[in-house]
């Protein structure tokens, strides 16, 4: 039984008087409703636009899909789960039957008359495309039964369809009634909002997205002449690959993935990741980054270096059975350039996890509640990614406009959005490690930084000599140059004062140069290309000095520091 069931469930038994399911999922949304109305014994009645409003026929026993017969003779060894669980999230097939609510609901349209009897045998009950029309005759009925309207958000700037759902609602509330508005958004008018519960489809998990893998291969087998060359643990780290999909999006991800190779084979496991990296970019908040990069690339930062190396794995049953909870997340603040987020990336490639980046900028919407929605939804796809690494760039972009002021300034979206976010922190089970970099700490909400809701705050200040001299190294093994043929102290001795980036924008400007001269690169040239930059820390001096003094005693160095300071 899955927890989605189960709440929609106690929605129901508990007469509340309207659900709204903001899903692209449709199907399985009227799927999932008739499966609780069959085992609550219950009617179903939908409507939409285009039928009027007719009877389901939801009530009778559901029937779990069995797990279809293997097409080829090599399959079990594929579709044999490394660690088998039950199925968590089953499909159900609706057969006819003849239960309590079904005879209910024959009496009762029998006796509204006979366009409504027709409906009981299958039909629509005459006169109720319209929703207004729709909406007085499900008044009308007192069958327990659930109600379904499909697209309904296109009738909810009607005020004649608010007032007559309105009424409906009233009356459906002291008794088991219920409306269930399914749409792929919908904004709930003030006057319904108290009337209102909703109702989220859980992403599928694991031991779901393995049975999607079989089935969308044995159904498209029916068609093509397809391989199973994967083995079982195959199957597993594509259903991992798929996760923070939906059951629809991850379907037509292994849809994709297997009519490109004709066959279920290693390389569809990379193929459907791609797919996913698309379909997050499409979602417009979420954006999947390629973390290549890992902490041996990254100069200098050993504080930081060893306190994440002291957490990897945190996120695994072993560590949780050692009584550990995930690690919740970092901030990261210090002078810009300095490598806060090359960190984010470093992260998630030490770790083996993916990496998804928060759009900040796409979470605001014009529309009032919309964009508590989307933070929401956001938080969903993440915990489905879980275990994950979240980046949250310029983090006082986002909440910098949260203080007590900010309901006259953007009627209190920001602060709604910051409570979110801080109840999600707070209370989220699912490994989601948040990395958060920030230019201008002192904006921030004290209670976004305390301690409970990010597990540190480091500060990167400007490399010293020993990190300049290892980012310089790095820089010259990438671009396929020698580190030991050049002299690094007196380089790094020159670069004082610059920044990560400013490090190397100087290698690549030396670069440039000699390319130009047609010789080779040589310590001069990069000694030449130093002396053309004029850093950050002289143009901005004072900013970053009296950031350093708000970190000195606030956040933990993530330097380990030498002899020589950064400005020395």
């Amino acid at each position: 039984m899955t927890d989605g069931l189960d709440r929609l469930k106690v929605l129901i038994n508990s007469s509340t008087p309207i659900v709204v399911m903001e899903t692209s999922e449709e199907m399985r949304a009227v799927n999932l409703i008739r499966t609780a109305c069959s085992q609550l014994n219950m009617a179903t009645f939908e409507w939409s636009i285009a039928d009027g409003l007719f009877r389901s026929g939801s009530n009778a026993p559901a029937e779990v899909h069995k797990p279809a017969s293997p097409v080829h003779p090599d399959q079990p060894a594929g579709w044999t789960r490394v660690n088998p669980g039950s199925l968590a999230q089953p499909r159900t097939t609706l057969s006819p039957g003849a239960g309590e609510a079904d005879r209910l609901t024959r009496a009762v349209m029998s006796s509204m008359g006979s366009e409504a009897g027709a409906a009981a045998a299958g039909g629509s009950i005459y006169n109720t495309r319209e929703p207004v029309q729709a909406l007085a005759n499900m008044e009308s009925m007192t069958i327990e039964a659930v109600f379904i309207l499909k697209d309904f958000h296109r009738h909810m700037e009607d005020p004649v369809v608010i007032r007559r759902l309105r009424d409906v609602g009233q009356k459906f509330s002291t008794n088991r009634r219920t409306v269930i508005l399914t749409a792929p958004e919908l904004t709930v008018p003030p006057e319904l909002s108290r009337l209102v519960e909703y109702f989220d489809l859980p992403l599928p998990d694991l031991e779901r997205l393995h049975d999607i893998v079989k089935d969308t291969f044995t159904r498209l087998s029916k068609t093509y002449s397809l391989k199973l060359q994967l083995d079982a643990a195959g199957v597993d780290a594509m259903a991992a690959n798929l996760r923070g999909l939906t059951e629809e999006e991850a379907e037509r991800a292994i849809s994709q993935a297997l009519v490109k190779r004709y066959a279920l084979c290693p390389e569809t496991v990379t193929d459907v990741l791609e797919a996913k990296k698309q379909l997050l970019r499409h979602s417009g908040m979420l954006e999947f980054v390629e973390a290549s990069d890992n902490l041996a690339g990254v100069g200098g930062l050993e504080n930081l270096k060893h306190w994440l190396g002291q957490r990897r794995g945190a996120w695994e049953d072993s560590a949780r059975e050692f009584g550990l909870d995930p690690p919740r997340g970092m901030i990261i603040l210090g002078v810009q350039g300095c490598g806060k987020s090359l960190c984010a990336r470093a992260v998630a490639g030490e770790w083996k996890l993916p990496l998804v980046k928060f759009d900040t900028s796409a979470v605001y919407d014009k529309y009032i509640g919309e964009t508590e929605k989307r933070i929401r939804k956001v938080f969903q796809v993440a915990e489905g990614l879980a275990p994950c690494v979240l980046w949250i760039d310029e983090l006082e972009k986002v909440f910098a406009g949260s203080g007590p002021d900010s309901a006259s300034a953007d009627a209190g979206v920001s602060s709604r959005l910051l409570a979110s976010f801080l109840s999600w922190m707070q209370d989220r089970k699912s490994p989601v490690f948040v990395v958060a970099t920030c230019n201008n700490v002192t904006v921030l909400p004290p209670e976004l930084i305390r301690k409970g809701r990010f597990d540190e705050l480091f500060f990167v200040d400007l490399p010293n000599q020993a990190e300049r001299k290892q980012i310089f190294s790095i820089q010259l093994a990438k671009r396929k140059r020698n580190p030991a043929e050049f002299d690094l102290e007196k380089i790094a001795t020159a670069a004082t004062g610059y920044s990560g980036a400013e490090i190397d924008a100087a290698v690549q400007g030396a670069m440039y140069a000699a390319y130009s001269e047609k010789r080779a690169l040589a310590t001069q040239h990069l000694l030449n290309a130093i002396t053309q930059t004029v850093p950050l820390s002289t143009t901005r001096a004072e900013e970053i000095a009296a950031l350093r003094e708000w970190a000195r005693t606030r956040a933990v160095p993530a330097s380990a520091g030498d002899a020589t300071s950064a400005t020395a």
